[in-house]
C-alpha cells in the first residue's frame, strides 16, 4: 500500500493513530467473536474442573498441614508433622514397596500376556470377535462385583479353586489365599490381571490394526521370519501404544483402590494395603482426616512426578510428532 503523505508532511509519534480500515476492524471482530465463543463452550467445563478437581486439591494440601478429624474447619495447625509422620509410618512405607511390586509385575507379565493375547487375535482364526468379548468382559465389570466374585472363588476351604485343586489331586497347593500375607499379593494380582488386562489388549489391537498391512507384506517377500517381522516391523509401529499402555498401568497401581477395599481390605495385617486404602482408613475409619490428606497428598505427587517424568523421557517422541503434524496441517 502506497504512502498518500507528501515529503516532509508525515505525521509525528504524537499524532492520533490512523483508524484502522473496515477490513481490519472487521478482522478483529471476527477473532474476539472466536475467542468469546470458545471460552463460553470451554467455561463450564472449567468451572466444573476448578470445583471438581482443583478446589479439592487445594484443600487437601491446607488440610494436611492440621491436625483436624474432619468436622467443622481445620485449626490445630501441625505444620509439616504429618509428611514428616507418613516417612516413619512403616505402614505407608510398604505401600510404596507393594506399590512398587505392583507396577513390575504388570510391566514384566500383565502387559506382555495382553500383548500377545492381542497379536493372536489380529490374526484370521475362526471366532475372534467371541473371544475378544470374552476377553475384554471383565473389564466391563465393576470392581465390586469383581471383588465380590474372587472373594467367593478364593474362599478358604470351600471356594471354587480349592474345589478344583482338590478334584485334580493337588489340594496341598490351596488355602486360604487372600488370608495367608506370603500369597495376598500374589493372588491379588492375579485377580487385577484377569480384570485389567483386556483393556490393555483391546489397546494394542487398536494400535496392531493401524498398521500398514503392506508393511508387513514386504517384510514377507524380503524373507523375513514371523518373529523379525514382529521384532522389526510391528513392535517399533506399536511403540506409541505400548508407551500410553504402560503410563495407564503405572498411574492404575499407584491410584488402587476399589478392588482391593472390596477383596481384601487392606488385610491380612496391612500386608495387602495400598496407599488409597491407607488413606481411606485413616480418613474414614479412624478420624485423621489431616493425616489422610497428608497420604492423598503424597500419592498426588507420586502420579505427578511420574507423569511428568515420562512424559518428559518417553512420550516426548510422540508429542513433539503431533505438535509437528498441527503445525504442518495448520500452515
Amino acid at each position: 500500500m502506497t504512502s498518500t503523505y507528501l515529503p516532509g508532511t508525515r505525521p509525528g509519534p504524537d499524532a492520533a493513530p490512523r483508524p484502522l480500515p473496515p477490513a481490519g476492524r472487521a478482522r478483529t471482530r471476527r477473532r474476539l467473536l472466536h475467542w468469546l465463543t470458545a471460552m463460553g463452550f470451554q467455561l463450564p467445563a472449567l468451572v466444573l474442573f476448578g470445583v471438581l478437581v482443583l478446589l479439592p486439591i487445594l484443600f487437601a494440601l491446607y488440610a494436611s498441614f492440621f491436625r483436624w478429624g474432619g468436622f467443622g474447619m481445620p485449626s490445630d495447625y501441625t505444620g509439616a508433622d504429618n509428611f514428616t509422620r507418613l516417612l516413619q509410618d512403616d505402614v505407608f512405607l510398604g505401600d510404596l514397596w507393594r506399590c512398587l511390586l505392583l507396577v513390575v509385575l504388570s510391566l514384566a507379565l500383565q502387559l506382555p500376556f495382553a500383548l500377545a493375547m492381542a497379536v493372536l487375535l489380529n490374526q484370521r482364526i475362526r471366532g475372534r470377535a467371541v473371544y475378544r468379548m470374552l476377553f475384554f468382559a471383565p473389564y466391563v465389570l465393576s470392581e465390586a462385583i469383581t471383588g465380590v466374585l474372587f472373594g467367593m472363588i478364593f474362599a478358604p476351604d470351600e471356594g471354587l479353586a480349592d474345589h478344583l485343586l482338590s478334584d485334580i489331586g493337588l489340594g496341598a497347593l490351596g488355602g486360604k489365599w487372600f488370608a495367608d500375607p506370603s500369597t495376598v499379593m500374589a493372588t491379588l494380582f492375579l485377580v487385577m490381571t484377569w480384570k485389567y488386562f483386556g483393556f490393555h489388549m483391546m489397546l494394542y489391537l487398536a494400535g496392531l490394526q493401524s498398521i500398514p498391512a503392506e508393511l508387513t507384506e514386504a517384510a514377507t517377500v524380503d524373507g523375513a521370519s514371523p518373529w523379525q517381522r514382529f521384532r522389526h516391523v510391528t513392535l517399533p509401529l506399536l511403540a506409541p501404544t505400548l508407551r500410553i499402555s504402560v503410563f495407564l498401568s503405572v498411574i492404575g497401581s499407584i491410584q488402587l483402590f476399589d478392588l482391593v477395599w472390596v477383596v481384601t481390605a487392606g488385610g491380612p495385617d496391612h500386608h495387602s494395603e495400598t496407599m488409597a486404602v491407607t488413606m481411606f482408613q485413616y480418613g474414614f475409619k479412624r478420624y485423621q482426616v489431616g493425616y489422610a490428606s497428608a497420604i492423598s497428598v503424597a500419592m498426588f505427587g507420586v502420579s505427578l512426578v511420574f507423569a511428568l517424568a515420562y512424559q518428559r523421557f518417553v512420550l516426548r517422541r510422540d508429542l513433539a510428532g503431533a505438535t509437528t503434524n498441527m503445525r504442518g496441517d495448520g500452515a
